[in-house]
């Protein structure tokens, strides 16, 4: 099964020749996280009542 990882892993050897193949997954792992990031801190800031001083 191909995973995100594994297609960024697979493209290190081609990097300067073909560089698309690792450009594509690595921009889709980034906006991954930074999405799971961003509602992780916004559950936080909207369910912890300590906070809201």
């Amino acid at each position: 099964m191909a995973s995100w990882g594994t297609l960024v892993n697979e493209a290190i050897p081609t990097i300067f020749t073909q560089p698309y193949q690792m450009l594509f997954p690595a921009i889709a792992i980034s906006l991954t996280i930074f999405s799971l990031n961003f509602i992780g801190d916004g559950l936080r800031d909207a369910l912890d009542p300590r906070l809201k001083r």
